[in-house]
């Protein structure tokens, strides 16, 4: 892993932050920012379905014959196939339109479900993309907000989940959810404190 950012809250829980590529993650799964469909897309969900092979999109093809489309805010769970996590977890996150249709409330859904699938699955850790802030328009600054409450209060119940990781795809957005973090932190606890994790350069 590249050189990342740690909250430690406590017994044995943890954020990480980072900037890098969520279909290169060793955790024990990742979380795919899909559509409705299930059948793959652009961005993470393309980068996903194309790492990890047809294994992911066949095992979709089955969900969406069993029940239909993923609303919103839902969470499914399929193999990892070539990736190295072992599962994929697919969640659908909100189209931004303004903040006035309950786009908070279904973004914080689409984390939360996820994590507590990764629960049920017994899963130690899992990472997420910032979801919804690629071409469905989120706002950055609110996604990072939502996304490390909701990781923060749900870890808190969690059996199994111990490290929630968020792989952000440019410096400027792991730097919005860094300024989150702190802000959180800040206000929550005294104690919780931001550690900049630096990797030996390899030789």
């Amino acid at each position: 892993m590249a050189d990342f950012y740690k909250l430690d809250l406590g017994e044995g829980s943890t954020l990480v932050f980072l900037e890098g590529d969520i279909t290169r993650q060793d955790t024990d799964a990742v979380v795919n920012a899909a559509n409705s469909t299930l059948m793959g897309g652009g961005g993470v969900d393309g980068a996903i379905h194309r790492a990890g092979g047809p294994a992911i999109l066949e095992e979709c093809k089955k969900i969406v014959a069993a029940q239909g489309h993923l609303p919103p805010g839902e969470a499914v769970s399929t193999t990892g196939g070539r990736l190295t996590a072992a599962f994929v977890i697919h969640t659908v996150g909100p189209i931004w339109r303004g903040g006035m249709q309950g786009e908070p409330a279904l973004l914080a859904n689409a984390y939360r479900n996820s994590l507590r699938l990764a629960d049920r699955l017994g899963l130690h850790n899992l990472a997420f993309p910032a979801i919804s802030t690629g071409v469905y328009g989120y706002p950055i600054a609110q996604a990072a907000q939502t996304a490390i409450e909701v990781a923060i209060d749900t870890l808190v119940g969690s059996r199994n989940v111990r490290e929630v990781r968020f792989v952000l795809f440019d410096r400027t957005t792991l730097d919005t959810f860094l300024e989150a973090a702190r802000s959180i932190a800040e206000r929550r606890r005294a104690d919780w404190r931001l550690d900049h994790v630096t990797q030996p350069q390899q030789t």
